[in-house]
């Protein structure tokens, strides 16, 4: 945490304390063919951007979080789209959007599509992670579920009608369903 530690001062701690230290190259290679900087900087900055896919790369494994189910005000189940919703920690940096996701919960994996935002067409209310479970029947209120974010979709929009959002998330599922059969 700001530059206090650096290469040095973990194989030292290492050496003091019986764990492993290998120094590794702080170079990744972009999609795109750029250099970017391995850093929790460059990582975050990514996360704002709504960039998962740098940030997968930037970690070495899908950015995610975990959170308990909780209770929303059942508009997703009444628009056709029931979702698990989870309240992130406020230091969460994840850009307000569309996202292509993965849930597990009691060791399954579903493929889903999340919304991260305030809800702008309804009541812009506190951010609040929604996941649109495909294939998915049950009750998860109460379960701590694991969301690995894999692809960005959109950003978050305010919609004139109730019928246009609806159009809108079948296509977001759509956009989800491709990205995730990529891998």
């Amino acid at each position: 945490a700001g530059r206090t530690g650096d290469a040095e001062f973990l194989r030292a701690e290492g050496a003091r304390l019986g764990f492993a230290v290998e120094i590794v190259e702080r170079i990744v290679q972009d999609e795109d063919g750029s250099l970017e900087a391995v850093s929790s900087t460059a990582t975050r900055a990514a996360l704002e951007a709504g960039d998962v896919a740098l940030a997968r790369d930037l970690l070495s494994h899908p950015y995610f979080v975990r959170a308990i189910v909780r209770h929303g005000d059942k508009r997703g189940r009444l628009l056709g789209f029931p979702t698990a919703n989870l309240a992130l920690d406020a230091s969460n940096r994840l850009a307000y959007g569309i996202y292509a996701v993965r849930l597990a919960v009691d060791g399954v994996v579903y493929d889903a599509v999340a919304s991260f935002g305030r809800r702008p067409t309804f009541d812009d209310g506190a951010p609040l992670l929604e996941v649109y479970i495909f294939d998915f029947t049950g009750d998860l209120y109460g379960k701590e579920v694991e969301v690995a974010f894999y692809g960005f979709i959109r950003r978050e929009a305010k919609f004139e009608s109730v019928e246009a959002l609806i159009d809108q998330m079948g296509q977001d599922c759509a956009a989800a369903k491709h990205i995730l059969a990529r891998g």
